[in-house]
């Protein structure tokens, strides 16, 4: 087998939680990453848990109106910043430079200040709750003028700082994640040789350049607005409220693609592998995740029809045709899984659960395209089934996949396949029965974002069963974070390739060493290890 021989220098060893706090290693950063994310993951759930309660049964019993509005905005942005989009990146962290034969990430001390930004932007958005007026309340997009100072207290200030902040983070690593793709790649590794993994990360980069920036500028300008007398959005002093709109929609509609193209990334690293296929249509995956990050900046507006302040054939017809390149992802997973040889460990149920959620995300997200259809529905609880079928059933589903993926190549310790397999079957029915219902609250009209219902309204029934379902999601993470704690201590041992895996994180010891690499296999195709394994060069 010709490899590659590597001479790096090992970096020098520290002990303990000093070591943690202190490290530049990618791995270690990524599994910080990922511990954080799932923190805010449970916070989030708690307070999903607390307006599910809420909602159970006509009339307040639980909370008042405006604590309910700080639970839903504060659920929503801890899901959406601190746990969807930075759980990605720590993926991309740890995995990244495995793929490409890398050392480390190419900037280290930037990599560390990356992921430090983080909980310090999550405890200044959730030390809102303790503040006179509480956390911010006016959803997850803070739309003015209900985000203005006359609604608004000081959470809302730190629900700005501390998301400027969780920004700065996201456009360092994305910046990192660039010069590594691009300057720290093994000898052999073209651009068509890159795991599907990283080309994901190397778009959603691009993706986190472009729109951040944007983003940043609104939250600014609101932030002037509510403290220094600005008037950006203020319509009675010659603002405009609707430009807010379609600058925060310029960032979050590819925000979305930021929190789904890593996703699909993972998973088009689990389905060959339990498939014992090769990936089908390798190239055509690139070019859709290409096309999918580059129509992403045409569709913000298609959350705006109703405002009567876009222009609607274009931005409806360019939200179908996003559709064409996630068909042709969809496809070939499938084309993947077809007459492969499948093995139902963990992993691939996750990766199943996957597809089926995110087809009916997308099929439910068609009607949202389609203007007369979204004119009836927007802002109803079919939004609300819509966005939890694309982002939980989408990005969650995927998180746990890559979670029982690489947890091996992590900690050297395989999780147990009996807890897996019950974490999943408790989630998928959690989750189906919490979200599905809402397709249809929001066709009988249910508007999202409200603290009680009439009793007569007929919407009792179907709140109860999504409520009961939330609690379902919430105790599927009982046998999960058993599964961690147990595996962690005495779990088997996992080998360097427990999974027969393709790609070069398999190449090396679980868990690798400080430097990552002794040698590297020689890289002739998409699938290194896979070719060394077998004794062959792929033609490619």
């Amino acid at each position: 087998m010709a490899t590659t021989t590597l001479n790096p220098a090992a970096p020098a060893v520290r002990s303990g939680l000093y070591e943690w706090l202190t490290t530049t290693d990618h791995k270690k950063i990524g599994i910080m990453y990922l511990i954080n994310s799932i923190v805010f993951f449970l916070m989030g759930g708690i307070l999903a848990l607390v307006v599910r309660a809420e909602l159970a049964q006509p009339g307040l019993q639980l909370i008042d109106e405006a604590f309910y509005n700080q639970a839903f905005t504060m659920h929503a942005s801890f899901m959406l910043f601190l746990f969807v989009i930075p759980i990605l990146a720590g993926f991309g962290n740890y995995v990244v430079p495995l793929q490409i034969g890398a050392p480390d990430m190419a900037f280290p001390r930037i990599n560390a200040l990356s992921f430090w930004l983080l909980p310090l932007g999550g405890l200044l958005m959730g030390s809102g709750f303790f503040v006179s007026g509480g956390s911010a309340a006016s959803g997850w997009t803070e739309y003015p003028p209900l985000s203005g100072g006359q609604f608004n207290g000081t959470g809302t200030d730190l629900w700005i700082m501390g998301l400027t902040l969780i920004g700065t983070s996201s456009i360092l690593g994305a910046i990192n994640f660039l010069v590594t793709i691009f300057k720290m790649r093994a000898p052999g590794l073209t651009l068509f040789r890159m795991p599907i993994l990283v080309w994901t990360v190397l778009v959603t980069s691009v993706l986190v350049l472009m729109a951040t920036p944007v983003l940043t500028s609104a939250l600014v300008m609101l932030f002037i607005d509510r403290n220094y007398g600005g008037h950006f959005f203020d319509p009675n002093n010659g603002g405009n409220a609707v430009l807010y709109q379609n600058i925060f929609w310029f960032y979050s509609h590819p925000a979305v693609y930021i929190m789904i193209l890593p996703a699909m990334g993972i998973i088009s690293e689990i389905l060959p592998v339990f498939s014992r296929k090769p990936l089908f249509g390798y190239k055509a995956f690139v070019f859709a995740t290409v096309g999918i990050g580059a129509l992403g900046f045409s569709v913000w507006a298609h959350h705006m029809f109703t405002t009567g302040a876009v222009f609607l054939p274009f931005f409806s017809l360019m939200t179908f045709l996003i559709a064409v390149p996630t068909g042709v992802k969809m496809f070939n997973w499938i084309a993947t899984l077809w007459r492969g040889q499948l093995t139902f460990s963990t992993p691939l149920l996750y990766a199943v659960g996957f597809l089926t959620m995110f087809l009916i995300g997308g099929i439910n997200g068609a009607f949202s395209a389609a203007v007369p259809v979204d004119f009836a529905i927007h802002d109803t609880y079919w939004v609300v089934a819509h966005i939890h079928y694309v982002l939980f059933g989408g990005s969650v589903f995927a998180v746990f996949g890559g979670i029982y993926y690489w947890f091996p190549k992590m900690t050297g310790r395989m999780l147990g396949e009996g807890l897996g397999k019950i974490q999943f079957v408790l989630m998928f029915i959690g989750f189906n029965l919490t979200f599905f219902p809402m397709h249809q609250l929001g066709l009988a009209g249910m508007p999202r974002r409200i603290a009680d219902y009439a009793a007569a309204s007929g919407w009792s029934e179907l709140n109860l069963a999504a409520t009961i379902g939330g609690f379902v999601i919430a105790a599927s993470m009982l046998p999960f974070l058993w599964n961690v704690l147990v595996s962690l201590r005495s779990g088997k041992v996992a080998g360097n390739d427990p999974w027969e895996a393709n790609t070069l994180e398999w190449a090396t010891s679980s868990p690798p060493p400080a430097y990552n690499f002794d040698h590297l296999p020689e890289i002739r195709s998409e699938r290194p290890v896979f070719d060394a394994r077998h004794g062959r060069t792929a033609a490619h």
